[in-house]
């Protein structure tokens, strides 16, 4: 990995921490716009730094909204790896519309699904409202910047355009 794709990797973190201040109205304090910066690194600069900055930016999330879950926060920051990464590897085999629906799908309804073992099923649809709405919000914006934005980030961060 170089430092261009180190830095970017960094720049799309610090995105995210500002994504993860935008706090969408709802009981629990961390469900935020920190995602949509992962799913532009996802497609910029590959899967596995769009996962890095889903994980990161939801850690910096938790903290800033107080870590209202606990130690149940690094159980999501996992999950949320896990479907920026998968996000990524089905945008770029050009199934753009499946990638989206995945992870509105996966991060509004299907990530949350733990907490209907570990807390109650009460809880589960506790959390549903908002994580819908700030999916939402996260997917719509990046399903319309990042077609403008991937050709101008991609050939300032990488020489030849192309992810490695």
């Amino acid at each position: 990995m170089d430092v261009r794709k180190i830095s970017a990797i960094a720049i799309f973190i610090a995105l995210s921490a500002v994504g993860a201040m935008i706090k969408i109205p709802s009981p629990i304090g961390s469900i935020a716009l920190d995602s949509f910066p992962a799913l532009l690194a996802a497609i910029i600069l590959g899967p596995v730094s769009g996962a890095i900055v889903a994980g990161l930016g939801h850690i910096i999330s938790a903290l800033i909204g107080g870590m209202p879950l606990g130690p149940f926060h690094f159980l999501i920051m996992v999950e949320m790896a896990v479907l920026a990464w998968m996000f990524g590897i089905i945008y770029i085999h050009g199934k753009k519309v499946g990638a989206f629906f995945l992870f509105f799908i996966g991060n509004a309804f299907i990530l949350a699904l733990p907490f209907v073992f570990l807390v109650s099923p009460g809880f589960y649809m506790f959390l549903v409202p908002g994580l819908t709405a700030a999916t939402a919000v996260n997917v719509v914006l990046a399903a319309l910047l990042l077609p403008r934005l991937e050709p101008v980030l991609k050939k300032m961060i990488f020489k030849d355009g192309l992810v490695e």
